[in-house]
């Protein structure tokens, strides 16, 4: 699977937005409205491609915290944050590797020092993963009912 990244569009921004997760990761859906698009064709959101068509997103910055962390400082520290997803239909089935090695390649780019990302504790798979890439578990925190673990490479 070759992948690029691209601007974000409205198009892709509203191919993303109706994207429908099965549970327990439909804490990842979103609701297709115009601030939604607004957001998401912000500047800090990349869509990625395969083949023209969309297969994922990142964003980086304080678009990618989840704001309960604020509360407990959990972004104090001067790291670069990365928020990414992938189309529901490629998630489970192998794919994440080599899609978080070419988001982490793009975002490499711009000279990091240190990355760091938000998950919900229940998403095992994508902490396993993250933590294949040596990202490591260093704060949590609760949105509502919801734990988040924050991890940093």
């Amino acid at each position: 699977m070759k992948l690029t990244t691209s601007r974000m569009t409205d198009k892709y921004a509203i191919e993303i937005l109706k994207w429908k997760y099965d549970k327990p990761y439909d804490l990842y859906n979103n609701v297709l409205s115009g601030d939604a698009i607004i957001e998401l064709t912000s500047n800090a959101y990349k869509a990625i491609l395969s083949e023209n068509r969309v297969v994922g997103f990142y964003c980086t910055g304080k678009d990618a915290q989840v704001p309960a962390g604020n509360d407990i400082d959990a972004y104090e520290d001067e790291c670069l944050d990365i928020g990414l997803g992938m189309r529901p239909d490629m998630t489970g089935k192998g794919f994440g590797t080599a899609f978080f090695e070419y988001i982490l390649g793009d975002v490499n780019r711009e000279s990091v020092k240190c990355l760091r990302l938000t998950v919900a504790d229940f998403n095992k798979r994508a902490i396993r993963l993250y933590e294949k890439f040596g990202f490591k578990t260093v704060n949590e925190f609760w949105r509502g009912e919801m734990k988040f673990i924050v991890m940093v490479k």
